[in-house]
């Protein structure tokens, strides 16, 4: 009898780690868009136009475009999105993949559905999770036909060869699986602050929280990396570890915000630096609506 109890205490203990194991890997799984939401965004009809304007909305140039392009660049220099950009972070080094319409190196074989996983679920076509310095815990509150309007919009894109590079992640961050867990505790669609009444700050949420991603930048965030959603847009290290990303918006008015956002020019005229560039940049091919709407989404979050 007693030479069965260790061998069945050993059985026990491989049972209890299979077990485990079993249960994380499920813990783990990329879980991607149900099949009716799938379905829906099929049966949508698509319009390029409309999808340009979610494409400047959504700052997809402001990463995937090549690094250096100047402020005032023409349009078109943001539109050939070859990627490279490094995203430095206190887990490493995220570098920017090529996201043109190339058929080896970018998304010229991608489907509709593929697009979708991507942007809402951060999921790949092989079924991978994408890390979070991609903004799909954002882009997850996108509206259907927005979606629908940016896949045809991207499509029109022009494609390049520049191939995608590795990121530079420190261990345990490499462990690309472990985000499937990251995703449970952190991605989820509902909306940062309360359903305004006001159709203009409606508007302006909108496109500041699903769209434009603001608090991305402007939220600090936990030991994990996630939101920590009590400060929203309370301002945040700034990953490069060169100064502090202000709180928006500070004691800007809304004429002062929706201004910045189409010039680039602070009301003390300072001019528009870092990052931030790229996103003015962005912001100056909405329309002047648009801007005032995030202003005055930015001014009822600052009131309360």
């Amino acid at each position: 009898m007693a030479r069965k109890l260790p061998r069945r205490l050993g059985l026990g203990v491989v049972a209890l780690t299979l077990g485990a194991a079993a249960l994380g890997w499920a813990l783990t799984a990329p879980r991607g868009l149900d099949d009716g939401f799938l379905t829906e965004l099929a049966a949508l009809d698509a319009d390029h136009e409309a999808g340009e304007q979610v494409f400047w909305a959504a700052g997809c140039a402001g990463c995937h475009a090549a690094p250096g392009i100047a402020f005032d660049a023409p349009a078109e220099d943001r539109l050939i999105l070859s990627g490279g950009r490094r995203l430095n972070s206190e887990f490493g080094t995220f570098v920017v993949p090529n996201t043109s319409m190339h058929a080896e190196h970018g998304l010229g074989g991608w489907t509709l559905d593929e697009f979708a996983q991507a942007t809402l679920a951060g999921i790949s076509p092989q079924g991978r999770h994408y890390y979070p310095s991609f903004p799909y815990t954002s882009y997850i509150r996108m509206a259907p036909q927005d979606l629908a309007d940016l896949w045809a919009f991207w499509q029109t894109l022009p494609a390049d060869a520049t191939p995608s590079q590795p990121h530079e992640l420190r261990f345990p961050f490499t462990i690309r699986r472990a985000v499937g867990l990251w995703k449970r505790l952190n991605l989820t669609a509902d909306f940062a602050t309360p359903e305004p009444d006001d159709a203009e700050i409606l508007r302006g949420r909108y496109l500041s929280e699903a769209l434009a991603h603001c608090a991305e930048c402007h939220t600090p965030r936990n030991a994990l990396g996630a939101l920590d959603m009590d400060q929203w847009m309370a301002g945040a290290p700034n990953p490069s570890g060169r100064g502090r990303i202000p709180a928006i918006p500070g004691d800007w008015s809304a004429r002062n915000l929706a201004g910045y956002l189409q010039s680039g020019i602070t009301p003390e005229f300072d001019f528009v630096g870092g990052s931030m560039a790229d996103v003015v940049a962005h912001m100056q091919q909405l329309p002047g609506a648009d801007r005032d709407a995030i202003a005055a989404y930015l001014i009822w979050l600052h009131d309360g």
